[in-house]
């Protein structure tokens, strides 16, 4: 399997890009900001890939400012759980109040083509088992994408060495905590995690080195 990626300049969001091979189609992954369409343009030059579906893992605006220019330039859908669907039109109400307040005036709109998701659904693209996993905790609607239960597409759920943030509007350490324990924790250690920010990781090596997930075994 190709994958690729790169950070987004704001945030460092890791635009996420899948496909069974060079010269084929692909699946992207949380478009960051601002508007990154032309490094998605480019790297699926580069690869030869025609991008047929955009995955979301969860509503905040580093990884949905692009989603429009992404989506509308390919004629592709966006695919996103239905609690965090809302956010792709008001991405406010799951920001801190400072970072909220710099969006005002801003009228933001969500691509011609959204199709709500939830837990367990399997999308199939690409001869490729791809499975939705609600995981909320970062947001309500925050999903993992499991991709031939060999890759773990985890967005800002799991990171390496870290767990996201949930003191933010509709975050919830209580959820969080639910969503490690049975979401995170029965996975397979050889499972290859592409986290939302930062380097990629295994499930293994977390077990053994992410504090977060130690801690829950105590």
């Amino acid at each position: 399997m190709l994958v690729t990626s790169f950070a987004a300049p704001m945030f460092g969001t890791n635009c996420w890009i899948l496909a069974p091979g060079r010269g084929q189609e692909c699946i992207l992954v949380d478009p960051g900001m601002p508007d990154i369409s032309h490094e998605v343009a480019q790297i699926c030059n580069e690869y030869q890939l025609k991008p047929v579906a955009l995955l979301v893992t969860h509503g905040h605006l580093d990884h949905t400012f692009s989603v429009v220019p992404v989506c509308e330039g390919y004629g592709i859908p966006a695919y996103i759980h239905a609690e965090d669907r809302i956010l792709l039109r008001h991405p406010e109400r799951a920001l801190g109040r400072e970072f909220a307040a710099t969006l005002a005036g801003t009228v933001f709109k969500e691509p011609s083509d959204v199709r709500e998701l939830r837990n367990g659904e399997e999308l199939d693209f690409l001869d490729m088992k791809i499975k939705a996993i609600h995981a909320p905790g970062h947001t309500r609607g925050s999903l993992l994408f499991s991709f031939n239960d060999e890759i773990l597409v985890s967005g800002d759920v799991l990171f390496a060495g870290s767990i996201g943030r949930t003191d933010q509007p509709t975050g919830s350490p209580t959820d969080m905590d639910n969503t490690l324990r049975k979401r995170i924790l029965p996975l397979d250690d050889a499972l290859r995690v592409l986290p939302g920010h930062g380097p990629e990781t295994t499930i293994g090596f977390e077990r053994r080195t992410n504090p977060y997930l130690k801690n829950l075994g105590r």
